[in-house]
């Protein structure tokens, strides 16, 4: 609506009225007696299109017929329209603008010239994978948006399923598939123990993962798929850990470490940041990790754009 009278947007009358028409009628037929009325005769609408002169008579017949009125009238060797043929004209004018734009958006879409793509990641994700990937894909779609969101402590993963992002960083075993979306595997993050300095297991080189299970421990995981691969490594070693201090971040964990509450376990790439007063130590049998993909519907795997995107992270997790 107009808000100054309250009177009908044309524009959006033209629109609608426009739909309607593409609805009820045959958008090629329309376009065939386009052609007739801009060359001013069957014959040259005919070399135009590449059809024979029936073939273009007997569509616009077809359309008369939906019509209900006559859409051409002779005038000597050629044919203009009459009222309604003109009507139909211009606005076969407008459909086919319509539609040549449509194409052009979707040639661009899927080349990767234009769109937006909606990332979800968890934060140790971020400076490891998501920061160098997007520089390179910015680099090579720099018309392509991104909305980029850290969902920690939430799993992303639902904002994939729920059709809010178009790629989420998730940790899912190999073998766990969700209908509708596609994992992309990037990297295994393993785990490493993580003790204060002076403590007796810091002369061993590597550690079996059963030797920390008397220890008191510092928990480094909230509720999630990290913490689940943390506790069936340990499940697999024969116990269960006895969490003495619970924190939900991978700095404040180390801390607590540091000053001699107890030992933890942290995944590498939450070790950037390394605390002066801790000793790391590699762990087997098991070897506890979180694999982490890029989780992308199947749907949408087309898109040129985000094929970028994944290969970019793909070279990132292999750096």
């Amino acid at each position: 609506m107009n808000g100054a009278r309250g009177q009908p947007d044309r524009t959006s009358e033209n629109f609608f009225s426009t739909f309607k028409l593409c609805y009820m009628l045959d958008v090629r037929r329309m376009q065939v007696l386009r052609a007739v009325v801009t060359s001013g005769s069957v014959t040259a609408a005919a070399t135009d299109l590449g059809y024979t002169p029936s073939a273009i008579s007997q569509q616009v017949a077809a359309l008369e017929k939906q019509v209900g009125l006559a859409l051409l009238e002779r005038v000597g060797r050629g044919v203009r329209p009459t009222a309604a043929g003109r009507l139909l004209t211009e606005h076969a004018a407008i459909i086919g603008g319509q539609v040549a734009e449509a194409e052009a958006a979707l040639a661009d879409l899927r080349a990767g010239r234009t769109g937006r793509l909606a990332i979800r990641y968890f934060a140790t994700a971020g400076a490891t994978l998501v920061a160098p990937a997007l520089a390179r894909f910015r680099r090579e779609y720099p018309g392509v948006q991104v909305d980029l969101k850290m969902t920690d402590p939430e799993d992303p993963l639902g904002e994939v399923t729920q059709g809010r992002a178009d790629l989420a960083l998730v940790v899912r075993p190999h073998d766990r598939l969700h209908e509708g979306v596609h994992l992309v595997h990037l990297l295994d993050d393993a785990y490493r123990a993580v003790l204060p300095k002076g403590h007796w297991l810091t002369t061993e080189r590597v550690l079996d993962l059963a030797d920390l299970a008397g220890e008191p421990w510092v928990g480094s995981e909230g509720p999630g798929p990290c913490l689940d691969a943390m506790l069936e490594g340990c499940a697999a070693a024969g116990f269960s850990p006895h969490f003495v201090v619970e924190s939900e971040d991978y700095a404040t964990a180390q801390g607590f470490v540091a000053a001699g509450l107890g030992i933890s376990l942290i995944p590498e790439m939450g070790l950037a940041n390394r605390h002066p007063a801790v000793v790391v130590r590699k762990v087997r049998r098991p070897e506890p990790l979180r694999v982490i993909h890029a989780a992308v519907r199947e749907t949408s795997l087309g898109q040129s754009a985000l094929g970028g995107l994944l290969a970019a992270l793909g070279d990132a997790a292999t750096r």
